[in-house]
């Protein structure tokens, strides 16, 4: 039983009044010190910690320019106050983006700024850091940091309301990877992506137990629809390597997902294969601002690729997988352009990749670009028990793009639906593309012991949601994003909606897909709308 309260869908969606400190006992569970370890971060507290967490700002600063544009550039302007889920499910002001880049601003004013330094030769809490904002680091603020940028996802939406495009995110990132350097990190994360750089996934799960699921999968496919459909792993020489999140072995909808994967694998004549070495698209590295460690994950997806020689890498539907490799994965493991000509694995993988096809690509940008051939057949009144609409993913709608012009990554996931659906929806446009209000569970919040805060950041999404719902009939929630699926399999409940409701859009595509020698009434070919 939830021992918060649920806030309630509001017909008009205002500011909340404010209340002080309402999140600040919400922490997630400390890190303990193996999953410290296995990332290179010390396993508990450092006796001086205050001064290596100093020294690690310092070294950010250096290193990233843009987070000091970000902590000089804000003039408390407002315009991101309102803009961000978690503020407005929860009301505490330290939850505005303005307020909790403060926390780390104030601490980078008092050490990195002229003002500070000279406030500091007057004393510790001199005027002058009064004026400026300014405060030394103590335990205080490390336990306000630990609370409160764990209550940001990372989502960016209040950076495209800031007039000067200060990215919160980047500021959370870094803040999380500050604590982790002197010992304070996140159990959650930490724990998952030392699973990654073990096994090879999230889950940790080894080859055998990977390659008895989708041999089940294999059997449930061929009992539904009388054609053996293949999900392979670890086969050499295949034209393509699917990367994907590992939600994708285990659970609803996952897993339809990834039937609906194949099955347009199959159509389309390709043969791939996942890996048992690399079988995990995400990489939380970026959720605690580690690059070190997010060019460790990717660099296993680049080995996987080398080994099994093939031509193309295709990602499937996980929303900060995608924007790992769109954005990362040129320059921290050469694939893609940007790769270091210095480093003889990234240039060996250039030479092997097809320079014909995108590098990589989003498996929507590969449904697409068969639907829009015509070589896909679909029977779109399978899917006639639905009324779907459509939620923009963070990192897919604020990080990423598709295809071939600005705003593909909006136009193809909605393209490929209404080439599977007869009734789609969209939400109010102030609540999609780039707009888009986050899932509340993104940015490693994806955790039981964070529940209060995921499901009062999910408020602005559900009130979104029960609009279509109430107005146009709606049934279905489609996702192109493994957090946003498991999201909102936990907060719909909570907000009186069923958590069946969720779907993957391979799902959709899955379920309407005609197979070759599968018997069919009334085929429709997909025109490309």
């Amino acid at each position: 039983m939830a021992d918060f309260q649920t806030p309630q869908i509001r017909e008009y969606p205002t500011i909340p009044a404010l209340q002080p400190n309402s999140m600040a006992h919400l922490k997630p569970y400390i890190a303990a010190p193996a999953h410290q370890e296995a990332l290179g971060f010390p396993g508990e507290l450092v006796e001086n910690w205050q001064q290596k967490a100093i020294e690690a700002m310092g070294d950010l600063l250096g290193k990233y320019r843009s987070l000091r544009v970000f902590l000089d550039s804000c003039v408390k302007c407002g315009s991101c106050t309102d803009k961000c889920h978690y503020f407005i499910g929860t009301a505490d002001p330290k939850n505005m983006p303005v307020a909790r880049q403060d926390l780390l601003r104030s601490v980078y004013r008092y050490y990195f700024t002229p003002a500070g330094k000279l406030g500091q030769k007057l004393g510790e809490n001199s005027f002058i850091h009064k004026l400026i904002g300014a405060r030394p680091m103590t335990e205080a603020v490390l336990d306000e940091w630990y609370s409160y940028f764990h209550q940001c996802s990372q989502c960016r939406r209040c950076s495209v309301f800031c007039p000067y495009g200060i990215d919160t995110a980047e500021i959370s990132m870094a803040a999380r990877e500050i604590m982790d350097r002197v010992g304070r990190g996140q159990k959650y994360c930490n724990e998952i992506l030392g699973k990654v750089h073990k096994v090879g996934n999230n889950l940790g799960l080894p080859g055998p137990a990977l390659e008895d699921t989708l041999a089940g999968l294999e059997e449930d496919i061929e009992m539904e629809t009388g054609v053996k459909v293949r999900l392979p792993v670890d086969e050499e020489g295949c034209d393509i390597l699917l990367i994907t999140p590992s939600a994708d072995f285990f659970a609803e909808p996952h897993m339809d997902g990834l039937i609906g994967y194949a099955k347009v694998f199959h159509e389309a004549g390709v043969s791939w294969t996942l890996s048992s070495y690399a079988s995990e698209g995400a990489n939380f590295s970026m959720f605690i601002g580690s690059y070190a460690n997010l060019k460790k994950a990717a660099e296993r997806i680049r080995k996987a690729a080398i080994d099994l020689k093939v031509k193309r890498i295709v990602v499937g539907e996980c929303g900060h997988a995608w924007r790992v490799a769109y954005s990362f994965w040129n320059t921290a493991a050469g694939i893609g352009a940007g790769a270091d000509p210095d480093d003889k694995y990234a240039q060996e993988l250039q030479k092997q990749l097809d320079p014909r096809y995108p590098i990589p690509q989003h498996i929507c940008e590969f449904t697409w670009d068969l639907i829009r051939q015509g070589k896909l057949k679909f029977d779109k009144s399978r899917n006639d028990h639905r009324v779907v609409t459509f939620h923009d993913s963070c990192n897919v709608a604020r990080a990423s793009r598709m295809g071939d012009k600005p705003g593909g990554q909006f136009e193809i996931p909605r393209s490929v639906i209404k080439s599977v659906v007869n009734n789609y929806v969209d939400m109010d446009p102030d609540t999609i593309h780039e707009k888009t209000f986050c899932c509340g569970g993104g940015g490693g919040l994806l955790t039981d012991d964070l529940m209060e805060i995921r499901v009062k950041g999910a408020l602005p999404r559900m009130e979104a949601l029960k609009s279509v719902v109430n107005q146009n009939k709606v049934t279905n929630l489609a996702a192109i994003c493994a957090i946003c699926k498991s999201q909102f399999t936990k907060v719909l409940p909570y907000y009186d909606m069923p958590m069946d409701m969720v779907v993957s859009v391979h799902q959709l595509v899955s379920d309407a897909l005609i197979l070759k020698g599968q018997e069919e009434d009334e085929p429709q070919t997909a025109a490309a709308e």
